[in-house]
């Protein structure tokens, strides 16, 4: 399986142990779904699945799903699910045992995937947001960063999108239970664009769009419907920003736009995160800023 849609297994620290089918005996597989730091949209849209979610229930046993019962069943578990990022240290921890329970553990969404929108911590102090939100900021456990699940345990699996698509989030499902690889591609928004006869933003218009290097899963939704992608499925397999940002600029986006548009839900993925810090650094500040 691979440690990202398009990547062979065992390149970084999205690869998990061994290959192969979910189950290889004649019980019933079991599946659980667990939530980290984030805002419940990704398990939100496997309960949107409905009949999809029914026919795959009548193959497996969900014996942990607290979104959707309070009924729990003890691991260990053959495929677990996982939405949100590391934020605290009793996080850190628990990620450690869901590993530990999981036969497979596939992360889901932009904050199991790259941090989520609580990343963009990262790149400030978050001892003086703490002490600004809280009245009793000392009784806060907070880590100094929003991580995401690869970068504390390995994972079999990272599906993208904030929040996730359900008709890849089937497909993941049903081939970790098929004991194949999930039919995920790689490529950019632009493919989808092409797909649905959607004109070129940047170059029928001008509009800025991050199309060009974000991991298509969506539809091409934002411009079909004339609006720049913002980039909310996360970098795609091959991601060329030293390109795209002059395009940007040429469109009408300052620096700070750039960076903003960089820091959203995907904010900490490497790429995206790489991009941003080094505009920072080589840009002027811009009139009226300190």
């Amino acid at each position: 399986m691979p440690g990202r849609p398009g990547r062979p297994l065992g390149r970084g620290r999205a690869a998990a142990r061994g290959t192969g089918a979910v189950m290889t005996d004649d019980r019933r597989p079991t599946l659980a779904v667990w939530k980290f730091a984030s805002c419940d949209g990704c398990q939100l849209t496997l309960l949107d699945c409905e009949d999809e979610l029914l026919a795959i229930a009548g193959r497996i046993d969900i014996a942990y799903f607290l979104e959707a019962s309070s009924a729990t069943g003890a691991g260990p578990y053959d495929l677990s699910l996982v939405e949100g990022s590391v934020t605290t240290p009793a996080d850190a921890e628990r990620i450690r045992h869901v590993r530990n329970v999981s036969r497979r553990l596939v992360t889901i969404g932009a904050c199991a995937t790259a941090g989520g929108i609580q990343a963009l911590r990262d790149f400030a102090d978050v001892a003086e947001f703490r002490a600004a939100v809280y009245a009793r900021p000392e009784y806060i456990d907070t880590l100094a960063e929003s991580t995401a699940i690869s970068r504390n345990v390995p994972v079999d699996f990272e599906l993208r999108g904030c929040p996730i698509d359900r008709g890849q989030l089937i497909e993941v499902i049903t081939a970790f239970l098929a004991g194949r690889r999930p039919d995920i591609p790689d490529h950019s928004v632009c493919f989808a664009c092409k797909r649905r006869s959607v004109v070129c933003l940047p170059v029928a218009r001008g509009i800025p769009c991050l199309g060009p290097v974000t991991h298509a899963g969506c539809g091409a939704l934002c411009p079909a419907y004339g609006r720049g992608c913002y980039g909310c499925f996360g970098p795609s397999g091959s991601v060329n920003l030293p390109a795209l940002i002059p395009v940007l600029r040429r469109d009408g986006m300052s620096d700070a736009d750039v960076v903003r548009v960089l820091r959203t839900f995907n904010a900490a993925s490497p790429e995206f995160a790489e991009a941003s810090k080094r505009i920072e650094e080589n840009s002027e500040p811009e009139e009226g800023t300190p």
